[in-house]
């Protein structure tokens, strides 16, 4: 990833603009070629913005927009302080207006195509026989969120942890 300094420079001034002076200090902005799909990334826990390559490419108005979108991401989570907020919520939407990017949708159309990967990884959980696919193997215990919320208050419970079975969900036995 290298990082641009001209449009790390253009997020730290439009986040002094809108009041956010902590966030300008500390804010980069990068390009990573391997984003695929995405346009562009938000990261606050370490005040970064990512973006796509290709959106050169494709239009170099959208650099600017993604790139107040993803500010705006980093601008609502920075106003709320420890509070947990929902991505395009009403938080968020305030910051685009505040940004000069009224009616932002949460997502753009842009011809990135979409790679299909194949999932190689299949879970069931114990508890509901839930299935899970995943193209990585799961590296930490995880489990079904479902049965988690209904039962134990959404914290995680060992009960209702995925297990992994030899085939797609669909054709394993529930417990193998």
């Amino acid at each position: 990833m290298r990082e641009d300094p001209i449009l790390g420079e253009v997020a730290r001034r439009m986040a002094r603009k809108v009041g956010c002076r902590h966030l300008a200090e500390v804010l980069s902005v990068q390009w990573n070629p391997r984003l695929r799909t995405t346009a562009g990334l938000a990261n606050y826990r370490n005040r970064t913005i990512t973006l796509n390559p290709r959106l050169v490419v494709v239009d170099p108005q959208e650099i600017q927009r993604t790139l107040f979108h993803e500010l705006a991401h980093l601008v609502a989570q920075e106003r709320s302080g420890r509070r947990r907020i929902d991505p395009h919520g009403d938080e968020w939407r305030k910051a685009c207006r505040d940004l000069g990017i009224p009616g932002e949708s949460r997502c753009h159309n842009l011809p990135f195509k979409r790679i299909r990967m194949t999932r190689k990884y299949f879970y069931r959980c114990r508890f509901c026989g839930q299935g899970l696919s995943r193209v990585r193997k799961l590296r930490r215990k995880s489990a079904c969120i479902h049965c988690c919320r209904k039962y134990n208050e959404g914290k995680y419970d060992e009960r209702f942890r995925f297990i992994e079975v030899l085939s797609s969900p669909h054709e394993a036995p529930l417990f193998p």
